[in-house]
């Protein structure tokens, strides 16, 4: 039996580990170029991915695809894929199978769902979410894989070519059958682990300011070590992925108003911490070529930096 063709949309760090992931476990994966860049061509070649130069060459071709955008592109791209599916020359057996796995608030994942289904049966939406860092090889050859979790009345052992096996090897765990849930779980995870990240920046940078960043971070592996680990990590981890993070705090912000009855200003709050970022050098930082941000005073003295110079140019 063959496996399912994987089309996986975007290449960025988490598109490429969950890339890597596919090929290692034989699955035929493609991407689009539609509107990508010359980088997106060579990070697909780096990882034997097919690179197709349309959506509708990628939705003639494809079973399934993962959908793993920046939160602000995550509708627009289920559309597109959606209107390229209508105008294609598709002839795969059953429906297209999308899993929107982008870190968008359940009202989002609901909108998402009523515009696919008005789009006609041709394509199926399940909704999800990535919880954990990319997928990535082991030193005993096993793969460290995040969750995805994922929920709505369909799920992935429906496709043809054994469906099943390909959510275990994406570590898929269904979660109920309404649309949001999965969505929502991410939100209040990332609430948690992005949002202490946010407070480390404060934190550290005030610290350094007051001229007791080193004294902040001996008190914290002696009284809190566990906490002084997760915003070491956090904070050394965070410039090339702020600009993603952005959108991501407001729409949690949305969750925790919509969903949980708590008004949105907290995390309105937390993404202009992240836009700080965003406009400093750390922003300029790639996964793959890292040169500031490495310790946690220096993310303190850039994002000081970046401060003076906004208030120099507020004046």
């Amino acid at each position: 039996m063959s496996l399912p063709n994987v089309a996986v949309i975007s290449l960025g760090s988490m598109g490429i580990g969950v890339a890597k992931l596919l090929r290692a476990h034989g699955y035929p994966t493609l991407t689009s170029l539609q509107g990508r860049s010359e980088a997106t061509k060579k990070r697909a070649s780096s990882v034997d991915v097919k690179a197709l130069n349309t959506d509708a060459e990628l939705v003639e071709q494809s079973d399934v695809v993962l959908s793993i955008v920046p939160p602000e592109h995550a509708f627009k791209t289920a559309t597109r894929i959606a209107d390229a599916v209508k105008s294609s020359q598709r002839s795969r057996p059953g429906p297209l199978y999308f899993l929107d796995l982008n870190a968008i608030s359940p009202k989002n994942a609901r909108r998402t769902a009523e515009a696919i289904k008005a789009s006609g049966p041709e394509v199926i939406l399940i909704d999800g979410g990535i919880i954990g860092g990319p997928p990535r090889l082991k030193d005993d050859e096993s793969w460290h894989c995040p969750s995805i979790v994922v929920s709505g009345p369909h799920q992935l052992d429906e496709i043809p070519n054994d469906g099943e096996k390909l959510a275990k090897v994406l570590n898929m765990k269904h979660i109920g059958d309404e649309i949001g849930k999965a969505s929502g779980l991410k939100m209040c995870f990332a609430s948690m682990t992005k949002g202490l990240t946010a407070i480390a920046i404060q934190a550290f940078t005030t610290a350094q300011r007051l001229g007791v960043h080193d004294e902040l971070e001996d008190h914290l592996k002696q009284y809190s070590p566990k906490t002084g680990d997760l915003v070491q990590g956090g904070l050394t981890s965070m410039p090339p992925k702020a600009y993603r993070w952005i959108e991501e705090m407001r729409l949690i912000g949305e969750t925790m108003k919509d969903e949980g009855g708590f008004e949105s200003e907290l995390f309105a709050e937390v993404a202009k911490v992240y836009e700080v970022v965003k406009e400093s050098e750390l922003g300029k930082e790639q996964t793959e070529d890292r040169h500031r941000g490495m310790t946690t005073e220096d993310v303190a003295i850039v994002v000081a930096e970046q401060l003076d110079k906004e208030k120099k140019t507020t004046k």
